[in-house]
């Protein structure tokens, strides 16, 4: 992608603002049903399926323009803790892949989050340096990244998750699930932007855009991506970022 790309600066600037009018409408919509007649199930699980959709959508967006940003080599370097993008990029990875769950953590304690999410299959672990020193790097692509890589694993897991974040100085980030696995033939490919490992299943699929932009991003980022999978054994993604 460049900046002569006619469909980039489409996707960048004319689908952005129409796609977030939506997105308001339909959150105010479910937000102020009070102020409304009551929904049926029927108007709430529509509203609801609305909602969903339109966060894949902008979900999409924000990634093809921050693998856009990194093609044009714009990073921002700022300081933050790896905790709190990591909770952002978890909240937003389970509203699209596991709304389910994101109803129970939308109306639970911040406090409550770890047991919801361990009830759920779903375990999660920050230690080493970046537990509580601030890690240095543009936390927009860090939040991408770690949203991608929860989002493919809720995606394939059979019934758990568990991502571990360590390092004292290159972050290292790994998520693994119990899904089917990915067969070797099949790893050299997985990183291409639009291709699926199990395209033969009977289930939804997105655009097979995830896993491409996360090694995108990383390479930009001077780190690496590495997967340790097969068939019947789940997968395991490590990615290693050294600071900015």
């Amino acid at each position: 992608m460049t900046r002569k790309d006619p469909l980039v600066d489409l996707l960048i600037h004319d689908l952005t603002g129409p796609l977030s009018i939506v997105l308001t409408s339909v959150n105010n919509l479910l937000s102020k049903k009070d102020k409304c007649e009551p929904y049926n199930e029927y108007q709430r699980d529509t509203l609801k399926r609305a909602q969903r959709n339109a966060e894949k959508a902008k979900a999409l967006l924000l990634e093809i323009i921050e693998v856009y940003r990194s093609e044009e080599g714009l990073f921002r370097r700022d300081a933050f803790l790896i905790s709190d993008i990591l909770r952002e990029a978890l909240v937003d990875a389970i509203e699209v892949a596991a709304p389910s769950i994101g109803e129970e953590l939308a109306h639970a304690e911040v406090s409550n989050y770890a047991e919801i999410l361990e009830q759920n299959g779903i375990t999660i672990e920050v230690a080493g340096r970046y537990e509580k020193t601030p890690f240095t790097h543009d936390p927009k692509k860090i939040r991408q990244i770690l949203r991608n890589l929860i989002s493919n694993a809720l995606k394939y897991r059979k019934n758990t998750m568990r991502l571990t974040i360590t390092g004292d100085l290159d972050l290292v980030i790994a998520v693994t699930d119990d899904g089917e696995g990915i067969p070797p033939e099949k790893q050299d490919y997985i990183f291409k932007r639009f291709f699926h490992a199990n395209r033969e299943k009977d289930e939804p699929e997105g655009l097979g855009f995830g896993l491409s932009c996360v090694k995108n991003l990383v390479e930009k980022m001077r780190g690496e991506i590495s997967l340790k999978s097969g068939e019947g054994t789940g997968s395991c993604f490590t990615v290693r970022i050294p600071p900015l």
